[in-house]
């Protein structure tokens, strides 16, 4: 999992990892915190997640029918959150007990919570884009804007995302430590300083600076256009993914500066096992904050997206009210068919501009 920077070995956290500190802090209290805020938290997060991303990839495929780039790479989206909802349960039980789930899966685990979190952020760099080229590149973003890029570029984002992830199942494996078993990360003892080094600016590099720089670039050209044509439907076509982008930074920007703070604390001031202490519980708790993120975009989806409320409602009046209200179906039939009409195919082009 994401949060690399722990120093005990029997800490019962969501990650354990080993980087050979000869003295670690015990750090009872944050071991009892974990073991019970944990759980719970994790336990919500995966039912609002799976719910919510279900329902969208539900919405995407049925409905929206995949007909632009931009909801190839909002699908794509979804999926990052399912795959980051997926591993958590198992990460909520190991808060608790030990890891009793074997090596393979301590692996696989691992590296799915990467693969979910590196996923994630470059489909939202690519929804930016997406945005960039359709405001500033109008005429370009004809020709460029297809579902069939949109399949090759998601493609090789899943594959750019696959090999970010390596290193985390590469060196996870489970071991007996104490009296408990562990799924953590063991780097080659002469070399393991550099691994957690590297690992952590990775994350802080491609999950923060670099997003951060593309979507500045971005909405400033996007912003400069939309206050020339002062273009209204334009300016709702920006405002679904500028609240995606602006809810990833607030979610995740704690939790990036916290690990950063963790792991080079030794070399940014003078540390102790009470400035440990506290870096360990600012990383549980902004990591916790940081997994919210999953079932937040649909909920941006359900209030900024007008179309996408408009198929939500027209889905539940067709396989759930319907169920349960199976002898008034004409209360819903009526409405079901004014929202479908709605969406003719001359509509289309509309939807590719404003996505969701």
């Amino acid at each position: 999992m994401e949060n690399q920077t722990i120093d005990s070995d029997d800490w019962p956290v969501t990650t354990e990892f080993d980087y050979g500190d000869s003295t670690p802090c015990p750090g009872t209290e944050e071991k009892h915190t974990a073991a019970k805020l944990l759980p719970p938290l994790y336990s919500l997060v995966v039912i609002f997640g799976f719910i919510g991303n279900m329902l969208v990839v539900l919405i995407l495929v049925k409905y929206k029918r995949l007909k632009s780039m931009t909801d190839i790479y909002l699908l794509n989206l979804a999926i990052s959150d399912l795959l980051f909802v997926f591993s958590l349960p198992f990460w909520a039980y190991y808060a608790v007990h030990d890891w009793i789930f074997g090596e393979a899966l301590c692996r696989i685990l691992s590296g799915v919570y990467l693969l979910g979190f590196y996923s994630g952020i470059f489909f939202i760099i690519l929804l930016t884009l997406d945005r960039y080229l359709a405001i500033v590149h109008a005429v370009f973003a004809l020709k460029a804007r297809t579902v069939t890029y949109g399949i090759l570029t998601s493609a090789v984002t899943w594959a750019v995302a696959f090999f970010a992830s390596v290193p985390g199942m590469v060196f996870h494996k489970t071991q007996k430590e104490s009296t408990r078993y562990t799924c953590s990360a063991h780097y080659p003892t002469d070399t393991a300083i550099n691994w957690k080094y590297s690992y952590i600016l990775k994350m802080n590099i491609l999950g923060l600076i670099v997003p951060m720089l593309i979507m500045i670039f971005s909405y400033s050209r996007i912003l400069k256009t939309l206050l020339r044509c002062k273009n209204e439907k334009k300016q709702k076509a920006v405002r679904l993914i500028f609240v995606i982008m602006i809810f990833y930074f607030i979610f995740w920007t704690p939790f990036h500066i916290s690990s950063f703070l963790h792991t080079f604390q030794g070399l940014l001031f003078n540390s102790n096992c009470e400035i440990k202490s506290e870096l360990e519980k600012a990383i549980q708790v902004t990591e916790t904050v940081s997994m919210i993120h999953c079932c937040i975009n649909p909920v941006i989806y359900a209030f900024v997206g007008e179309k996408f409320r408009k198929y939500l409602y027209a889905f539940f009046r067709k396989h759930v009210a319907a169920h349960l209200c199976k002898k008034c179906p004409n209360l819903y039939r009526e409405k079901l068919e004014r929202v479908s009409s709605t969406f003719t195919p001359s509509t289309a082009e509309h939807d590719i501009s404003t996505g969701l």
